[in-house]
């Protein structure tokens, strides 16, 4: 039986991936016309960019606290109330721009909200997926939850455009509607998702610094931090570059969205096969793969400026994606310890997250500064040092392929919540991976000094 079939055969795997989903899409399309609402309203371009910016602020100011939590309370229940929170925001909005009173700062603080139930959702859903998911098939449900989120990227952009093309509330109900699908769909979940029973609890501030000391004092988690936050920055800004420079020489903006969809299309492509791929390489070595593909892939972009370059590029780059992130993603979960995985997730997410709004920055910056064509160098160049990261780290480099570090969750199968395919009554300590792989290389214990984010 593939990978794929025995994942959906659990239950609660189906339940959570469904409800990520649809939330997903709901999400997307309320972010994509939030700024074009905004605008409409005031004219400004900068209170439209604020309102984006004031979504980011609210996952960002939410991220540690909604680590704290998913480790602390019933993940379940943390995930419902996110979603309930949303689905009263968005309600929110409807109803005010029903009524006519719609305003900016209702829509910003709408925003606000909005971020800040992704930042209290994700701690709780990674740690709600270690504790449904079979150890040994981690890496095919990271994959896949990646090729979903692909799609609904994909798909609630143009879908939130058509609506608002009907209303300045309709998007906002599909987006309110989709939250509250979410939560009836969470309320399905068998397995007792709560805290371990024998969790020492601290202040929160003592929480979240014992997550910081787990990522930082370990050269793996350590290394693959830092090099997320260089990749989104580099990447992201490659980007914009990309297509700010298409905008600039005057292509059609239909063919600079094609180049945008042909992305999404390869991510989700590249989600769908990235159970295979993970399977076939070692996951250190997939990982500074993954790390190095968009050097070679954009550097032609140095001399070729046109939307079917840029869309073969930036598209290969995104299609490996979804490999790395499902490889390396899977074993880090899977080797960090139950009561600490909320905030070492939340960790990673804040971190990875926060150079993402520097990236328009810095391609604008460049642009303007050097031309296009030294723009792309210099961020291709950067791109090449971010690289060698993970490249130069042993921890990161040696972790062994996906049947090797997994075999080893295999044996503590018996104690993973929903053995055997029941559910469990009342929580267990979840045993952890060996530290040790079948060719006797160190894998990254759950407590030691050791390696990958």
């Amino acid at each position: 039986m593939g990978p794929h079939r025995e994942l959906h055969r659990h239950h609660d795997v189906t339940v959570l991936m469904a409800a990520q989903t649809v939330s997903e899409l709901g999400t997307q399309a309320g972010l994509f016309v939030l700024p074009l609402i905004t605008y409409a309203l005031t004219g400004s371009t900068v209170l439209a960019g604020l309102a984006g910016a004031a979504n980011l602020l609210g996952t960002a100011l939410a991220a540690l606290p909604g680590g704290v939590l998913a480790d602390r309370v019933d993940r379940r229940r943390l995930m419902r109330t996110s979603s309930a929170l949303g689905a009263l925001s968005s309600t929110s909005v409807v109803v005010a721009a029903l009524l006519g009173a719609l305003t900016v700062p209702h829509l910003l603080a709408a925003a606000f909200v909005t971020g800040g139930c992704a930042g209290l959702f994700a701690p709780a859903e990674i740690s709600a997926l270690r504790a449904v998911v079979p150890p040994h098939l981690l890496p095919t449900a990271i994959g896949q939850q990646v090729g979903r989120q692909r799609v609904a990227d994909l798909v609630g952009a143009p879908l939130g455009g058509l609506l608002l093309g009907l209303a300045r509330w309709a998007p906002y109900v599909l987006d309110a509607v989709a939250y509250a699908v979410a939560w009836v769909t969470l309320g399905r979940l068998q397995t007792d998702l709560s805290p371990s029973a024998t969790r020492r609890r601290g202040t929160a501030r003592a929480d979240i610094a014992e997550g910081l000391r787990f990522v930082w004092s370990r050269p793996l988690f350590r290394t693959l931090m830092v090099w997320s936050m260089g990749s989104n920055l580099v990447v992201n800004a490659l980007f914009t570059a990309a297509n700010l420079r298409l905008v600039r020489d005057g292509y059609p903006a239909w063919q600079i969205g094609l180049v945008d969809a042909s992305a999404g299309v390869c991510g989700v492509l590249g989600a769908l096969a990235a159970p295979y791929v993970v399977e076939r390489f070692p996951t250190g070595r997939l990982t500074v793969l993954v790390a190095w593909s968009f050097v070679p892939l954009t550097l032609p972009l140095v001399v070729l400026d046109d939307p079917v370059a840029v869309a073969v590029a930036l598209s290969l780059g995104v299609f490996l994606n979804p490999a790395g992130n499902g490889g390396m993603g899977a074993y880090k979960v899977a080797v960090t310890p139950a009561e600490l995985v909320g905030r070492v997730q939340s960790v990673g997410q804040l971190m990875a997250w926060s150079t993402i709004p520097l990236a328009p920055v810095v391609a604008g910056v460049l642009l303007s500064t050097v031309g296009g064509a030294w723009a792309v160098g210099v961020l291709v160049g950067l791109g090449a040092l971010v690289a060698l990261l993970p490249t130069l780290v042993r921890s990161v480099r040696l972790v062994p392929r996906p049947s090797e570090w997994r075999e080893q969750c295999r044996t503590s199968e018996a104690d993973w919540p929903g053995a055997g395919g029941g559910q469990r009554v009342a929580p267990r300590p979840q045993a952890r991976p060996s530290p040790v792989g079948p060719d006797r290389r160190a894998l990254e214990p759950a407590g030691a000094a050791a390696r990958h984010p």
